[in-house]
């Protein structure tokens, strides 16, 4: 099951108390006050983990909480800290405050630690309120609550490459040739019904092993952005790639005309979220083995002529080795563009 939005309770855990002690020895009728402190109430702690890729765990246990701190005891020892609360996420998870509707963490890398609640304070023990007055205090602080909220999760995968395109237009397909996933593929539309992440894999002699991400995700119609079909909720998880391809039908095996399918698609891109159109993105028309493909394709350059076509067929294979290198010199040049506008901007 895929979950990539979600709502959960977190807790820190609270401060132990503090105790109340005195020394009782032989030979030390006065011995004076020896209560120790309570320890301090678990964190909560987010933490990036590559290998999660949703957030199902926390769909049906949406509780989580830090252990309490131990509680004080006598001959001055403190209790110990209470063990904090880790939420490990995927990469590209957003969290907001579900009562201020503020964004208030974000978990891009791999190992990244973010303390969300902090764990309350222990409470002090009868030693620390002794004075030259007051030489038998009877008194210790209880310890403080933790932090807690209640907080929406949403997943944005994090994807170098995004795969955009009408059911049926061979997304999965595509991505089972160029990268080591298995999605389904079937005959029939929204046969993918989640994001699919797959590893793109080059290994050149000279700059040696690279790797790309491709994120598809479920199939596109028009009115996408109006919640119809399965689109709409899954259009967020290509705002952070590096590049779109469009993948195009060109054999409109489905009685479509691929000169609309292009049209509607960034139109379906734009009115979700125009800066989605801003992004570097390559047309690919698939099935070119089909052979009405090749007069589809002649119409579709004659109305877009400064489009740039990469011609594949996921069925033989051809075009395939072409689009990889593609894919990999483009978002090399769009990641060199964006490290160069950091740079200047820091």
């Amino acid at each position: 099951m895929f979950v990539d939005e979600c709502t959960v309770k977190l807790s820190a855990g609270d401060g132990g108390r503090g105790c109340i002690g005195f020394r009782r020895e032989k030979f030390e009728p006065w011995g004076g006050p020896n209560g120790g402190d309570g320890g301090r109430g678990g964190d909560v702690i987010l933490v990036g983990d590559v290998n999660t890729n949703n957030l199902v765990d926390y769909k049906f246990q949406p509780h989580w909480r830090g252990e309490r701190g131990e509680h004080g005891q006598g001959s001055d020892c403190n209790g110990r800290d209470g063990k904090p609360c880790i939420i490990r996420l995927p990469l590209g998870t957003i969290v907001t405050d579900v009562e201020s509707e503020k964004p208030v963490a974000e978990v891009i890398e791999d190992g990244q630690r973010i303390t969300l609640c902090k764990g309350g304070n222990g409470g002090w023990g009868n030693t620390h309120f002794k004075t030259s007055t007051n030489r038998a205090p009877r008194r210790a602080n209880a310890g403080q609550e933790g932090e807690k909220g209640t907080y929406r999760l949403v997943l944005k995968s994090i994807a170098d490459v995004g795969l955009v395109g009408f059911p049926n237009a061979g997304k999965s397909s595509l991505t089972t040739r160029i990268t080591k996933a298995r999605p389904k593929t079937a005959a029939y539309p929204f046969t993918t019904l989640h994001p699919q992440i797959g590893v793109i894999d080059y290994l050149d002699e000279v700059k040696g092993h690279k790797r790309l991400l491709l994120a598809d995700v479920p199939g596109l119609i028009e009115g996408a952005h109006e919640n119809r079909g399965l689109g709409q909720r899954f259009l967020r998880h290509i705002e952070r790639c590096a590049l779109l391809i469009f993948l195009i039908d060109m054999a409109a095996t489905d009685a479509r005309d691929p000169r609309d399918d292009y049209k509607h698609l960034l139109n379906e891109l734009k009115l979700y979220d125009p800066k989605l159109l801003e992004k570097p993105r390559v047309v690919v028309a698939n099935k070119m083995d089909v052979a009405a493909a090749a007069e589809q394709l002649a119409k579709f350059k004659k109305r877009y002529k400064i489009v740039d076509v990469l011609e594949i067929s996921c069925l033989t294979g051809e075009g395939l080795d072409r689009l990889k290198k593609e894919l990999l010199k483009r978002v090399a040049r769009f990641r060199s563009a964006e490290k160069s506008s950091r740079a200047r901007a820091a």
